[in-house]
């Protein structure tokens, strides 16, 4: 589920919190980038679980709609029990092992909060996608597939309210939310009639290793800051280490961290990867002032012997 791209992202964002708390406790960190990840499979549990809570306020709506005397434009609709028993939704409301996962967590934030149910049912039933599913006349796993995609794409994803209510839960969320929509999507977009349970259950990291490279690369680039930052003044001669950008001599260090203490990683992959974080996390030029930077360094320590980089895919 986390690639290391989101790893190296985590790791940033515990040491752009210490820098600005001013905390130079190692171990308070380490213990944060652990809860930090973790948090973000609670994240994914929620989001999916808010697509159980939608199917379930539809069924409850249909059981209040067979008691009333008007007619509503819903009522209309060939199948109105469409939507309840859409496959897609069904393998979600009927996973043992995605229930017992919310238990285990206690993750009861839409039952505490169904206001947010309530907001995002109500868009969906006024939206055209809606509608056009309902009419189609046509039933079959893919397109209750498409639909439920369209749904989470077009009207959940977006949804400001619960971005909000999201960030306010916790903090560290706030960067994670777009990165488990787009899993949920692809997620989504690969599921089939016949996937195990275990299919929605993914791990969160894809192995150990993850976390020890986690936890190697925050540990490595705190305990040795001072030397990355004279490794980046020798290339900074004329600029004042005031000058650059808190994000950008993170990213530098955790970059020069990584070039140095991780063998089996090509050079490349480092430099591209922390050139797209800083394209997203810092100002517009920092990934051509950033490249500029290692692209000198990675030449420096090839010359001195450095640069010990072992495996395949180093060419």
């Amino acid at each position: 589920m986390l690639t290391r791209r989101h790893i190296r992202i985590k790791v940033m964002q515990c040491i752009y919190a210490l820098t600005q708390s001013k905390d130079e406790s190692l171990q308070k960190q380490e213990k944060f980038l652990r809860y930090s990840i973790e948090s973000m499979y609670s994240l994914y549990l929620l989001m999916l679980s808010l697509m159980i809570e939608m199917q379930q306020r539809a069924e409850k709506h249909l059981k209040l709609s067979s008691k009333k005397y008007l007619a509503t434009a819903s009522d209309t609709y060939p199948d109105q029990e469409k939507f309840v028993n859409n496959r897609l939704l069904l393998q979600l409301v009927n996973n043992e092992g995605l229930k017992a996962e919310l238990k285990k967590r206690k993750l009861t934030n839409w039952s505490e909060n169904d206001e947010y149910v309530r907001i995002l049912f109500n868009e969906m039933v006024e939206h055209q996608l809606y509608a056009d599913y309902m009419t189609s006349g046509k039933s079959s796993y893919e397109e209750d597939k498409n639909f439920i995609i369209a749904l989470y794409r077009d009207i959940i994803a977006p949804n400001e309210k619960i971005y909000d209510y999201f960030e306010d839960d916790k903090l560290t969320w706030v960067d994670d939310i777009p990165i488990v929509n787009t899993f949920i999507l692809k997620l989504f977009r690969k599921a089939k009639e016949n996937r195990p349970p275990s299919f929605f259950l993914p791990r969160l990291l894809k192995d150990d290793a993850d976390m020890d490279f986690a936890q190697k690369l925050l540990t490595k680039t705190l305990l040795n800051d001072a030397k990355w930052t004279k490794e980046i003044e020798g290339k900074t001669p004329n600029w004042d280490k005031d000058r650059i950008a808190d994000m950008d001599s993170i990213l530098l260090k955790m970059a020069i961290c990584e070039l140095l203490n991780f063998p089996t990683i090509p050079e490349k992959v480092t430099i591209n990867e922390f050139l797209e974080i800083a394209k997203e996390y810092s100002t517009p030029k920092s990934s051509i002032f950033i490249n500029g930077i290692l692209d000198s360094l990675v030449r420096e320590y090839k010359t001195e012997g450095k640069l010990n980089k072992i495996g395949r895919g180093l060419i």
